[in-house]
């Protein structure tokens, strides 16, 4: 008994959803692409949104209901509330981006607390042979890549309204002239420190939340109590509720300073 429980703890890795994990290799001519389980989990998200979206929009109803009611409410929420505010006329033209950031990093929230390497393991052709799920949102590339792609879109949608050379003298505020330098200097390194500030807070609040309920699931083995795993099975109920409002949370964060970083960007009075 004492060698079962001391291969359960050895095998058992509470980090192991936040882990990026290779899945399969496949060579495009000289290119060699990894394909990882977080990689998975953003084209299954990708897919998911390609295939509800354009079904919840084709619905005729004069009153939407069920999903076109929900996916229509955030998106009005998302217009009114965050875009309009920030972009001022602006926003309709931006929107878009908005909504596309929102639903995408709410949908790969979603799905890292869906046990997907679970219900994928029945499948007797896979099994268990890889980890297909995970927090693709918990992956400091995934993040920081949708964080370059918020600082490309800032940076050309300022360049798009005000042309280029406009944009530069509009980058610092009117300042007397023997602060203009220093002035310059710091604008261009808070647009630098932006999407760091972007990816890092969406990568450690999902991380962190993971890492928590790792930790109290993690204590059942531990202390190998029935008092313990009913404590921390509440406790990990408990803290999925949580880890569901996080979810909506971060999604609006991330997509509420992607707003205020355009709106900025194409009115220079901001």
């Amino acid at each position: 008994m004492m060698i079962f429980h001391t291969e359960i703890l050895a095998d058992f890795n509470p980090l192991q959803s936040v882990i990026s994990e290779p899945l399969f290799k496949f060579a495009i001519g000289p290119l060699h692409v990894t394909v990882s389980n977080h990689m998975f989990m953003v084209t299954l998200a990708m897919t998911l949104l390609l295939i509800f979206i354009p079904l919840a929009a084709r619905q005729k109803k004069m009153v939407p209901r069920g999903l076109k009611n929900l996916i229509e409410s955030i998106c009005v929420f998302l217009r009114d509330e965050v875009a309009r505010p920030l972009m001022g006329s602006h926003a309709d033209q931006y929107v878009s981006f908005i909504w596309t950031v929102f639903f995408f990093i709410l949908t790969l929230n979603l799905l890292a607390m869906v046990p997907i390497e679970k219900i994928i393991a029945l499948i007797p052709v896979i099994g268990r042979k890889n980890y297909f799920g995970g927090p693709a949102t918990a992956n400091i590339w995934i993040t920081g890549a949708m964080a370059l792609i918020t600082f490309l879109m800032t940076h050309i949608a300022g360049i798009r309204q005000q042309g280029l050379w406009r944009y530069l003298v509009n980058l610092a505020p009117p300042v007397p002239w023997w602060l203009m330098p220093l002035i310059y200097i710091l604008e261009i390194l808070s647009s630098l420190v932006r999407p760091f500030a972007l990816a890092i807070r969406l990568f450690a609040n999902i991380i962190a939340g993971h890492m928590v309920l790792g930790a109290i699931l993690g204590m059942v083995l531990i202390f190998k109590s029935y008092g313990i795993a009913a404590a921390s099975v509440l406790g990990a109920v408990a803290l999925s509720f949580l880890e569901l409002l996080v979810a909506f949370i971060q999604a609006y964060i991330f997509a509420f300073l992607s707003a205020l970083y355009i709106g900025s960007s194409v009115a220079p009075e901001h």
